[in-house]
Order: structure tokens, then sequence, then C-alpha cells
């Protein structure tokens, strides 16, 4: 029989020279085991040692990495410790953050596109005015003042043309209008018809003053006495300025104040707001051997509100003046005062045959009248004056 004896604990001995067992089998074992269904492992060589104890220290360390977003109190088993995977590593978890943030920026564009439905739902015409034939005027902008006559009338706009409050000027062409006075722009003065540049420019000035006065101060058109404007005429004119104020005491036919000023009657209508648009030009030329003749042009357009109502309308008025400085040392004339050559003007949008000193706009709600014998005009129309001063139909206003 051998000497040799069989080795303690059932283990076989192994050489020195007999390989260890390596990670992969080490691990499959441990796969097996936990299946049921390995062989009793050989002992751990020590590489294996080695590898056993490096996964041991790598899960601890994430253990402690973990430490801070425990919270206390809380107990069980350290998780073991993994490499970065294809959905634990960082590029995953930077998809995921954008993810969420495209996420964040969905819900904040989702909430914006509910309320500007909300808005269009309870207000359609904050989208239908923008769209083509909408209502609103597709280019608003101001335009250049008038320095040459016009050559025709300013075009129609598209969709609505009837002020509302909101917009007292909707699909008017007035809506790229100066505002007020700001129309009304002189030329520069220069001495003519022996007449100095110092006295032109009184002239040009003042004749501003009287269409400002007579077309735009809130008083005049309220109805009231325009009793500045009035004092800048020269009362030693035959037939001036005592004309018109017989005009303003006795309205009638053949001494009417509309000529020159726009009175509407408070108790049928008021401005809507404080805007009047307002075109047209200003020149001057020589008149007779010292003096100097100013030419105004200007239309006026008026938003309105019914007194007792809500409805809104719009009266057009077209004036047309000439004013005259004479040389008191040449001429019978005051210092400092203007006189009135002529004055005509053509409204759109008044009552016909009253003459009580008073523009009457008719609002949409007002019964028709019958057709007016006159014929049809553009009261925007700037690039003709008829002389047929009839009632007639305006086409718009």
């Amino acid at each position: 029989m051998s000497g040799h004896g069989t080795p303690s604990e059932g283990r076989p001995e192994r050489s020195e020279d007999q390989e260890s067992p390596t990670d992969e089998q080490w691990a499959d074992f441990l796969r097996q085991a936990e299946a049921g269904s390995a062989a009793a492992p050989k002992e751990p060589s020590a590489r294996a040692r080695m590898v056993t104890d490096r996964l041991r220290a790598l899960d601890e360390e994430a253990a402690r990495a973990r430490g801070g977003r425990w919270r206390r109190g809380k107990s069980g088993p350290a998780e073991p410790w993994q490499p970065d995977g294809w959905r634990t590593g960082p590029a995953w978890q930077e998809r995921n953050g954008r993810a969420r943030g495209r996420r964040r920026v969905a819900g904040v564009l989702g909430t914006a596109v509910i309320v500007a439905a909300l808005v269009v739902t309870m207000r359609p015409s904050l989208l239908t005015d923008h769209l083509p034939g909408g209502g609103r005027a597709v280019d608003a902008a101001p335009l250049p003042a008038e320095t040459a006559p016009p050559t025709a009338a300013p075009p129609a706009g598209s969709g609505p043309h009837g002020p509302t409050r909101e917009e007292p000027f909707r699909g008017s062409p007035a809506l790229r209008w100066a505002d007020g006075a700001e129309g009304i722009e002189a030329p520069e003065a220069k001495a003519v018809g022996g007449m100095s540049k110092d006295q032109v420019a009184f002239a040009l000035r003042t004749t501003r003053q009287i269409l400002v006065g007579a077309n735009l101060a809130p008083a005049t058109l309220r109805g009231e006495r325009p009793d500045t404007t009035l004092e800048l005429l020269d009362p030693a004119q035959e037939g001036g300025r005592k004309e018109l104020e017989r005009a303003l005491r006795e309205p009638s036919r053949d001494h009417d104040p509309l000529t020159l000023f726009t009175r509407f009657a408070p108790e049928e209508s008021r401005l809507l707001g404080d805007v009047v648009k307002t075109r047209g030009r200003m020149t001057f030329e020589a008149g007779r051997p010292g003096s100097v003749e100013v030419h105004a042009d200007y239309t006026f357009v008026y938003p309105l509100l019914r007194a007792d109502g809500d409805e809104v309308a719009r009266t057009v008025v077209r004036r047309r003046l000439t004013t005259v400085l004479y040389d008191p040392e040449r001429y019978t004339a005051s210092r400092g005062k203007l006189s009135l050559l002529t004055s005509e003007d053509r409204v759109g949008n008044t009552a016909c045959e009253v003459f009580d000193g008073f523009l009457h706009p008719a609002f949409p709600g007002d019964a028709p009248d019958a057709a007016p014998g006159g014929p049809a005009v553009d009261p925007y129309d700037r690039s003709a004056w008829t002389d047929d001063d009839s009632c007639g139909r305006v086409t718009r206003t």
C-alpha cells in the first residue's frame, strides 16, 4: 500500500504549480451556486481572494457615497456597486435631464396656447382683425405731410369700415393722418408782395391759429362761442368778423357760422375721445401790392358718440379758406389782424337743409332719411373740389 494517506477534511492536495481558478470561473461558480447546480468550489486562490476584497471595497465606497441622500433612521443592506451601464451612466442621465427640460418647455408652451385660445374665444376680433380683410389697416404708419394736391381719392380699406368706441377710425383713410393741430403745418416764410419775411410768417402763423380754433378747439366743437378765434380777425373788414358774430347770434341760411366753424349740438352728440384726424396743406402768394394771401385746404375727421347712447359715427369736414394780411400803412386795416377773403366748406354726414348753426350727424340706429337728390360724394377725395354745394349722398365717412 502506498504510504500516502487521505488528506484531511476530504480536500485533495494541490501542487504548487496547480493553476488557481480565474475571476471569470469564480463568477461563473457563484451564478451556478445561486441556481443550486454548482459543485463545491475549490478553496479560492490568493488571486480570487484579491478580487473578492476589491469588489467588497468598491461596495463599501459606493455605500459611503450614497450616505448623503439617506434619511436618518433608514436601515438596510448596502446596495452593491455596479459599473455605469447604458441606462445608468452619466450619458443616460444627461439625456433624461434634457428630456425633462423639453417636457417643462412643452408644458409652458401648452399653457400659453390655452390662454391664447381663451382670449381669442372671448374676443375673436383680436385674431380676425389681423387677417387679410379683417378690418385693420395693413399699413398704419403715419402719412408724410401733404405738399401737393392729390391726384386721386385714397383707396378704401378692407374689412368692416364702421367706427367703434375702441377704434373710432377703423376702416378710414384718416387712420394714417396726423392728429389734430399736428396736421396743420405752415410752409417756410419768405418775403413776397412787398411784405417782409416776418410779416408773411405772421400771416401763416395766425391762419393756423384760426384753423385750430375754428375746427379743433374743444369749446368750439361743443358749440360755445369762439371768441378767441374771432379776435384774430380784423374788425375793420366790411362783412368779415361782424358777419360771423351775427351768424353765431342768429344762424340762418344766409348767415351760417358753419362756413368757418365746426360745431356740434351737445344734446345730440359729442366728440369721442380727444383726437380729430387732420390732413391738408397751406400755401401763400403775393396779393394786391402790400398784401400777402394765405390759402388753406384741410379735411377734418370727427369721431362722434351719440349723447344718449353708445352709438358711434364719423363726420368729415373739408374746409377751404383764404386769409389776407394787409399793410396798414397802405390799406384801411387793423395792425396785427387778418381779413377773411373766402371761406367754403363741404361736410359728409350731417342733416341737410338745417341752418341752426350746428352739424347734425346721423348714427346707425337713426331712421333712414329720404334719398338725397344731390350727387354721391366721397368726402375723403381731396383731388377735386365741386362747386355744387347741394345736399348729396356720401359714399363713406
